[in-house]
């Protein structure tokens, strides 16, 4: 269900049919130089390879076939952005409401525009911000789907945005 970029290269759940991880994160995915696919050259690059991607199969899926990036960048992209979530989850469960939790992500709601200012803080293109955007929204959706809650969700995104943070390296529900 989730994929994770790890040592251990655990690509888990059933429902990535083919065995492509569409993360687009086969060998190669930085340079060889250290500077990630952004052009971004700093420890936060090393720290974003590392970092767990916690959404389902079908949703990178639909993102990279949607979205305005291409499915290399996918997966890098959202490392970087969970490498950025990950030590303000505390902030996350403080300032905002929390609509779904369980063992691999916490799923928050925070106001339109939070990903341009995601973005402004990684420094990417609007393209790129808008491809988070969308990566996390679709998760609450499949979240939504999955739980009975399609309808709830979907109308809580008309006037919010989704922020899906995953629960790894000892982070734990307080």
């Amino acid at each position: 269900m989730t994929h994770r970029n790890d040592e251990g290269g655990e690509n888990a759940g059933g429902d990535d049919e083919g065995g492509e991880n569409a993360g687009g994160d086969e060998g190669g995915g930085e340079n060889a130089g250290g500077e990630d696919a952004g052009g971004r050259d700093d420890d936060s690059s090393a720290e974003a390879a590392t970092a767990s991607i916690p959404f389902d199969g079908d949703v990178l899926r639909y993102t990279g076939a949607t979205a305005s990036v291409a499915p290399k960048r996918l997966g890098p992209l959202l490392r970087e952005a969970q490498a950025h979530l990950g030590p303000r989850l505390d902030t996350y469960r403080r300032s905002f409401e929390r609509v779904f939790a369980d063992d691999e992500r916490e799923v928050f709601l925070a106001p339109v525009g939070r990903w341009d200012d995601i973005g402004a803080e990684l420094e990417l293109p609007e393209h790129e911000s808008d491809a988070l955007r969308r990566t996390h929204g679709q998760q609450l959706r499949r979240i939504g789907t999955k739980t009975g809650r399609r309808e709830e969700l979907e109308t809580a995104l008309e006037i919010r945005e989704a922020v899906v943070i995953g629960r790894y390296r000892g982070v734990s529900d307080r």
